[in-house]
């Protein structure tokens, strides 16, 4: 593989971009917008939505869909409620056996899809893979060391595009368990505002810690129901990224539930932002499945409630501590 066409130029995927090139690649990015495409071409730096980093010159930008199909490799870097329209848009452009590469972080609403199941409806026949794990795309862009996890059930193609994306700061572990990379990298997301919530609320660390641990097992009882292998989510994609997205105000996720605990509105925070929050969209998509698949979560159902409707922050989490006691691995 030589040749890596992105889909979806936001703060992500340009750090991908970056990543891609430094690892030998001829990178193409395709951009929604056609000013960001132009922004990357000739000012070699995408000011929208990652400022501050210059892109290479040989990193090459388009806001047709089918330039970036032209490739041995796809990452898909679009919003995660937007990845079915925009696979559906590049079907016809795609060829045969190139692998989709999904780093999109969210599960459907409505449908309760993961992002390989509605992806392989658009693209079917198509070999797909997952990369995941904590990263906040600024230190990618800037170089310093990452891990993350590529998974997929073909083991030759995971060799060959560990090898195709790895650079010596981007490290790559390869994974089989395309379920459990992508409930862990979902649902953290909506526990990061919960522990933004936890921290404007000024409820303390020893609060924040109890919610990212009980956090960690609503993400394992999903998982295994769904039919992911309880391992991965004890790695990169599952307690490697939650631990990220839990802890730092570069996470948007987090930093929306911090203004939300210090008594900000959703459209007040929403209004001010170019970058989705997907915990946001996520929250009810995930407490939908749980509900599909009779799993108890309670953190991300109070999420739910305070996200999409109108629940009481102090309320629900009087409620979460008038839970009836019970065995911790119960």
């Amino acid at each position: 593989m030589s040749r890596i066409g992105i889909i979806g130029a936001g703060a992500w995927g340009t750090a991908l971009a970056l990543v891609a090139h430094q690892a030998g690649n001829d990178v193409v990015i395709q951009a929604h917008e056609a000013d960001v495409a132009n922004n990357i071409n000739k000012g070699h730096r995408n000011d929208l939505f990652l400022p501050t980093f210059d892109l290479d010159p040989a990193i090459k930008a388009t806001s047709d869909i089918d330039e970036a199909t032209d490739a041995d490799a796809v990452l898909l870097v679009a919003p995660a409620q937007h990845l079915r329209s925009v696979c559906g848009a590049a079907a016809e452009y795609w060829p045969d056996n190139v692998p989709a590469i999904i780093c999109a972080k969210g599960i459907e609403q409505e449908s309760c899809a993961l992002m390989s199941e509605a992806v392989g409806e658009m693209l079917p026949g198509k070999p797909l893979a997952v990369l995941s794990g904590p990263t906040f795309a600024a230190e990618v862009a800037n170089g310093l060391p990452t891990a993350v996890t590529l998974a997929c059930r073909d083991e030759t193609m995971a060799k060959v595009l560990m090898e195709t994306l790895s650079s010596k700061r981007f490290r790559i572990y390869r994974s089989h368990d395309v379920i459990g990379a992508q409930i862990g990298g979902a649902v953290k997301n909506v526990l990061a505002i919960a522990c933004g919530i936890v921290e404007g609320r000024n409820l303390g660390d020893n609060t924040r810690a109890a919610l990212v641990t009980r956090g960690l097992a609503e993400i394992v009882r999903l998982g295994i129901a769904k039919g992911a292998v309880a391992e991965t989510l004890s790695g990169l994609s599952g307690l490697g990224d939650l631990t990220l997205t839990c802890n730092a105000m570069q996470s948007r996720n987090f930093s929306l539930g911090v203004a939300l605990g210090e008594g900000r509105t959703l459209d007040e925070i929403m209004a001010e932002r170019n970058s989705v929050a997907e915990g946001v969209h996520t929250a009810s998509s995930v407490t939908d499945l749980a509900r599909r698949l009779d799993v108890d979560l309670p953190i991300c159902t109070a999420v739910d409630g305070v996200i999409n409707n109108y629940a009481d922050i102090d309320a629900t989490i009087n409620g979460l501590l008038a839970r009836p006691l019970k065995a911790e691995l119960a």
